[in-house]
């Protein structure tokens, strides 16, 4: 396993046409990726189940675990490995209360260190800084470059950060401290080959991104 900033990927919204499974299957397969989280991106949850049930078993074939965001019942049908919570602090505890010993709890919805600090208390498997589909920019938000290197600092509950459009965007969120950064538009683009995307933000890190410290 990577001793420094892992990769993330945020599969893309599903009604694009470069953004189909073909593309998440071929970005899962070219290098080291963590997780895979997948959004429902307002989709009912008939279409929503069954996309998760296609994309989730492509990633944990190759090691990689699945969270599913927003929907605790699809993430258990789908055989997920975990929930990603989005919404308000009572929706996490909810969400954790039930379903901690069997699924990873992953928490987003994030704007403040109170928001990170909230959220810390309930003590799930990570915390997100960013929001989906707000990576429309080439470098990461800086607000979510300062959380991340304040909760590094402070907190041992791992992090992940939204990078930019732009593969180069791992760079700033690996100094940031961060844990992971999660890319979505950076790989998942018309215009962008997404096994190469992949390849690229990994020998980046591997060339820029500081080793963890040993436990």
């Amino acid at each position: 396993m990577q001793n420094r900033c892992r990769l993330v990927l945020i599969a893309p919204p599903p009604e694009l046409a470069a953004n189909d499974d073909s593309h998440v299957e071929a970005a899962l397969a070219a290098g080291d990726v963590a997780s895979l989280i997948i959004p429902d991106y307002g989709q009912d949850e008939v279409s929503f189940q069954a996309r998760a049930e296609r994309l989730t078993p492509l990633a944990q074939a190759r090691g990689i675990a699945v969270m599913i965001a927003g929907a605790p019942r699809i993430a258990a049908r789908a055989k997920a490995d975990g929930i990603h919570v989005e919404g308000p602090l009572a929706d996490l505890a909810g969400t954790a209360e039930k379903y901690r010993d069997r699924l990873m709890i992953g928490a987003g919805a994030i704007k403040t260190r109170d928001d990170a600090l909230e959220r810390g208390e309930m003590q799930p498997d990570y915390v997100f800084f960013g929001r989906f589909g707000y990576d429309n920019k080439p470098e990461p938000h800086p607000r979510n470059l300062t959380l991340a290197s304040w909760w590094s600092q402070m907190v041992e509950l791992p992090c992940i950060v939204l990078g930019g459009n732009e593969v180069a965007s791992v760079t700033a969120v690996a100094e940031s401290g961060a844990d992971f950064v999660a890319l979505c538009a950076a790989v998942f683009s018309d215009d962008t080959d997404p096994a190469r995307a992949v390849a690229e933000a990994n020998a980046i890190l591997d060339r820029t991104a500081p080793e963890f410290e040993e436990a």
